[in-house]
């Protein structure tokens, strides 16, 4: 009892059946009733199996350990008492050595997604049987110990390498402003131009997580049990591509059993919208509140959730159904009403939220041609860390800012120091487009950052121009021609 759901009450059996496949067989006969306090707290999944199962045998004194209140456990039981792997252990295993816990005994198939948790002992058992002799002093378990640090240094950038793109010079200059204060941008150009090979790219320039933000990742995906095989650690910035028929359940999180979504997989990495127009506009618009606040609040009858959904957003999109309009090369065939209708497909508040809009234009043939391949991405990589290592050491008194995109807007005036030139330069900007306030504070920070990749203090004319020149669409009746 205690508001055990389906899985719960199930465990009944799986216990009962567990114990007798494992050898604790009793001629007594017990009423057994296991309290899940407090009630008032839905209990679900299997996750309770193991400790029923020992707290059972402690009762019945199969178990002689008078040290339980030491250990936690977590675990499903098959019927032939093996102890199966379970969703969510990394924060549990968190949340276990906060209260003071000293040891957790684990599935063998989590113990390395534990282990990451320093100041408390993790404990693979593969059954039932294993659990009980250790317990019980019968046998000695090591303690399943993971180097994090070491863990995340290791892992190298991965992806494909910009060096395979010919030209769009302007377009990898965006793209490296965009990662390297964390903005949120925008391609949008003409089928075959090149924008998806080269948003497919970013993740061989993102700069490597830090541990504190391993960890954060880690566990979201450790509760969406969307792990790389039995409880890999997440030491590499997500890239989340979902196709542009995922619902607003699938990009929010949500659902009969509430789980992340999209937005929060991508933590602390990058989600990238392919065909972003032609995504549902409800999914689309879902994006606004996590863009803006960094989490993303799930509200269902019995229970309020909460996820962190700190990303940078690439989308990538066509201008017109067609997909030419404004394309020197093609001719667009979409009528005027057709542009504007497809066009509106993505709302203007949502626009606003994208700090880099640019046009992506086709290579032409004589650049493809060339022998020679563009920049590597290890070269953008070093500047892109350069860049962010200036912004962890300006913000580091703020908790949760760590990229120029992150930073409150009550400091921006502090850290966007606008030399006199500057300051007219964006005025007259500001007033040219009709910008919006939130559009205003864009451009500060995308300035920001084309200072810091100059390691520059001040933000001059010429940084402030470059991103007043990403407000591609504002001002604008309609898309870049």
């Amino acid at each position: 009892m205690g508001l055990p759901d389906a899985a719960v009450k199930e465990a009944k059996e799986r216990v009962s059946t567990a114990l007798k496949n494992s050898g604790f067989t009793s001629k007594e006969e017990y009423a057994v009733t296991v309290n899940l306090a407090p009630a008032d707290i839905k209990k679900e999944g299997p996750i309770y199996d193991l400790p029923i199962a020992v707290c059972l045998l402690r009762a019945t004194k199969r178990l002689n350990n008078e040290a339980l209140a030491d250990y936690a456990l977590i675990g499903e039981l098959s019927l032939t008492g093996e102890v199966r792997r379970v969703q969510g252990v990394l924060p549990m295993a968190m949340e276990m050595k906060r209260i003071g816990r000293r040891a957790v005994i684990v599935p063998e198939a989590n113990a390395d997604e534990a282990s990451v948790v320093g100041g408390i002992d993790v404990i693979p058992v593969r059954t039932l049987r294993e659990a009980a002799q250790y317990l019980n002093g019968e046998i000695a378990i090591p303690p399943r110990r993971t180097d994090l640090a070491a863990l995340v240094a290791r892992d190298a950038a991965a992806g494909d390498d910009f060096a395979d793109v010919k030209g769009q010079a302007s377009v990898k200059r965006a793209i490296e402003v965009a990662v390297a204060g964390g903005h949120n941008i925008l391609l949008i150009g003409s089928p075959g131009s090149g924008k998806t090979m080269l948003a497919r790219r970013i993740p061989s320039i993102l700069p490597p997580m830090s541990v504190e933000e391993a960890l954060e990742v880690s566990k979201i995906h450790s509760v969406a049990g969307r792990e790389k095989g039995a409880g890999t650690f997440v030491t590499r910035r997500p890239f989340r591509a979902p196709h542009h028929t995922v619902s607003a359940i699938g990009l929010l999180g949500g659902g009969v059993h509430p789980t992340p979504g999209e937005v929060s997989l991508a933590h602390r990495g990058v989600l990238f919208l392919d065909e972003f127009a032609e995504f549902p506009r409800s999914a689309l618009e879902t994006l606004r509140q996590p863009l803006e606040d960094g989490h993303v609040g799930v509200s269902r009858a019995n229970a309020a959730y909460d996820y962190p959904s700190r990303f940078m957003l690439v989308a990538a999109m066509n201008p017109c159904p067609c997909g030419y309009y404004g394309d020197v090369t093609h001719e667009c065939r979409c009528r005027q009403t057709q542009i504007l209708k497809y066009q509106q497909r993505v709302s203007g508040p949502l626009l606003d939220r994208i700090d880099i809009q640019t046009g992506v234009v086709a290579v032409p043939v004589r650049d493809l041609e060339r022998a020679d391949g563009g920049e590597p991405s290890a070269a953008i990589r070093a500047r892109v860390v350069d860049a962010r290592r200036l912004q962890a050491a300006r913000y580091r008194g703020l908790k949760g800012v760590v990229t120029n995109a992150d930073v409150p807007g009550r400091f921006l005036k502090d850290v966007c120091k606008l030399t006199d030139g500057a300051h007219a330069d964006l005025r007259r900007q500001v007033e040219r487009l009709n910008l919006s306030a939130r559009a205003y504070d864009r451009i500060l920070r995308v300035a920001r950052t084309a200072a810091d990749l100059k390691g520059r203090d001040a933000v001059t004319e010429e940084e402030v121009l470059e991103a007043a020149g990403y407000r591609a669409l504002d001002g604008q009746n309609g898309f870049w021609a």
